[in-house]
Formats: structure tokens, C-alpha cells, sequence
């Protein structure tokens, strides 16, 4: 009988597969429907600290009376606060109380300052362990390339000091030397990466001459991404790293363990398929393995890493030449 239990921030859980954050672990009623649909781990929906600052500013800006009581503000900012944190405490609670998954708690962050408080609150609420979304968009031009790379060393150290409870760092793939970049965060004293979040991206309804958001959902091409970085990097990453974005059935989360990955979040194929997806992917996964005679999946994760390749250069190719000298040009 084979054997899908990984180990993923120094968690043992069931099987690779983790519900990403989303609206799909925005509550209890989801939370359990992954769960009965065989899923291994949940992250639950991001807590935003931008979120709970946007609230507490428009609150402030509707009233003229709010401007001048300081003594209100301070404790109008406290309210507002311990009601969006609170919120997020009884879902851990209840999702913890519901469920026999690990239940990994979210924070979308941007900076190192008053949100860190929080984490403490998840870590009394029974989260399982914490995830860090972090992604901070390099438009700034006055805004060194190692200065924002500081930010994300700043809110590890100090959730770090807070908290004991095992905690990810959910990563973007947008800074200059990437390798580089896995490798130093591995070795602050997280106990997992994930490779890589999906930050929203604009586009343009050229009728109605307005912004809007691009393409929601994930595409099932969009694995190559992480794929690349996880055969590059598990073999030298201090932490368990786990695979994000264009997972989306069980050949690219199997591509995944055999780069190295440790588990895979999953949240697109979600939406577009159901949950059911999930006990489909399993399925597949059993099946693979049993063709292939492994009995666990410790047998074959990272086979296909950088280092265990006969040619490891492969994954550092960053032009067609191969591909396209084949082919005739119109």
C-alpha cells in the first residue's frame, strides 16, 4: 500500500496536498468540506494588514470629530483592530475544533510593524503553524533592491521573537538574484518557503477605457515556475519549501515532489473543478506511484532535482536555441 505522509514544516501531514489561502478556507464550512475531500493541510484566508489600516483611515476620514479627540483615535485604532483580529482568532479556533488537519494560519504583510502583535494571538488560538505572505512590488525607484529585501528579513526576526509555533514565508519570485534570495531566507530560521504567491496584476478594458484585474485564476502552464526554483534550490535550502501557483492536477503536483518540493498548495483548480479535485489528484498520485513501485513518496521526492541530474545545466537554459533551431520562421 503506498505511503502519500510528507513532512512539511516540521508537520507530518497525510498527504502533499495543502489548501492555499482563499475563499475556499474562509471558513469553517469550507475548511471541513477540504478536509472530507481528503486534503492534508489548510492554510486559512489572509488576515491583511493593509486591510485593518485602510479600515481604521476610513473610519478616521468620515468623520471631522474623529479629528479632534486623540485620546478617541487611540482607542477607536485598539477597537477596530481587536474586532478584525478577533474575527480571525474565532476562525482558527473553530477551524481547529472542526477539523484534524493541520490549520496553518496567513498573514499578508508588507512591512515589520504593529501587525507582528498578532501573531502571537494566532499562535494562543491553536494555529498549527504560520504563514507569511509577503510580496512587496519593486516599483519604487528610490527603493534599493537590498532595501526591500531588508523588509522581508525584518518581519521574519520579528515574528520570529514572538512566536513558536513553525512558521513559511509565502515568497515572490521578483528580486535580482532569486538563487540568492531562497537560499538566505532558508537560513533564518523559518521551517518552510513557499515558491511563489500570485499577486493580482492590472489590465485594461480598452472599451470602457478603465483598470481592471487580469486573469484570476492560475493556468496549469504557470507550474514551470516554481518548478525551475525548487529543482534549483531543495537541495541546498535550509527549510522544507513547498509549490505554488499552476498546480492544478497530479502530473504538475508529481513534477513538484520530484523537483524536491516537500507539499504543494493548491487553490485555482479549486474553484474551477471543486473540491473533489482534490481526492482526484490523490487518486492519480496512488496510482503513479504504484506503476512506478514506490511505496512512499520519500522514495522519489527530489529525484529530479538540479543535483541529480546528468545534466544540471538544463534548468539554468534561459533561451529557446534547442526549440526553435528546428523550426521554420514565417
Amino acid at each position: 500500500m503506498t505511503d502519500l505522509t510528507t513532512r512539511y514544516l516540521g508537520l507530518t501531514l497525510k498527504n502533499p496536498i495543502i489548501a492555499a489561502s482563499s475563499g475556499h478556507t474562509s471558513t469553517v464550512h469550507y475548511v471541513k468540506e477540504l478536509e472530507e475531500n481528503g486534503v492534508g493541510a489548510v492554510v486559512l484566508k489572509s488576515i491583511f494588514e493593509e486591510e485593518i489600516l485602510n479600515e481604521f483611515n476610513e473610519h478616521m476620514n468620515s468623520d471631522d470629530e474623529f479629528q479632534s479627540n486623540i485620546e478617541f483615535l487611540d482607542y477607536f485604532d485598539y477597537e477596530l483592530k481587536e474586532d478584525s483580529v478577533n474575527k480571525y482568532v474565532d476562525l482558527i479556533k473553530e477551524a481547529k475544533n472542526a477539523v484534524s488537519v493541520p490549520v496553518i494560519a496567513s498573514v499578508n504583510c508588507v512591512s515589520a510593524h504593529e501587525w507582528t502583535d498578532f501573531a502571537k494571538k494566532i499562535e494562543e488560538a491553536g494555529a498549527d503553524a504560520l504563514e507569511l505572505n509577503i510580496f512587496l512590488m519593486p516599483s519604487d525607484a528610490k527603493k534599493t533592491g537590498q532595501e526591500i529585501e531588508e523588509t522581508y528579513f525584518n518581519i521574519i526576526k520579528k515574528v520570529l521573537d514572538t512566536v513558536k509555533i513553525p512558521v513559511a514565508v509565502k515568497m515572490s519570485s521578483y528580486f535580482s538574484n532569486l538563487g540568492n534570495m531562497i537560499q538566505k531566507l532558508s537560513e533564518t530560521g523559518i521551517k518552510g518557503l513557499v515558491l511563489f504567491n500570485r499577486s493580482y496584476s492590472p489590465d485594461f478594458d480598452i472599451e470602457k477605457m478603465e483598470v481592471v484585474s487580469s486573469n484570476v485564476f492560475s493556468k496549469p502552464e504557470d507550474y514551470t515556475l516554481p518548478l525551475r526554483w525548487i529543482a534549483m534550490t531543495s537541495d541546498h535550502a535550509k527549510c522544507s519549501l513547498a509549490a505554488s501557483t499552476g498546480i492544478h492536477n497530479a502530473e504538475s503536483m508529481i513534477k513538484l515532489l520530484l523537483a524536491g518540493a516537500s507539499a504543494v498548495q493548491i487553490a485555482s483548480t479549486i474553484y474551477i473543478n471543486g473540491a473533489g479535485q482534490i481526492n482526484k489528484m490523490l487518486t492519480e498520485l496512488e496510482t503513479w506511484m504504484s506503476k512506478n513501485n514506490y511505496l512512499n513518496i520519500d522514495q522519489f521526492k527530489g529525484k529530479l532535482s538540479q543535483k541529480n541530474l546528468k545534466n544540471p545545466a538544463e534548468f539554468e537554459r534561459v533561451q529557446f536555441m534547442k526549440y526553435f533551431s528546428d523550426r521554420a520562421v514565417d
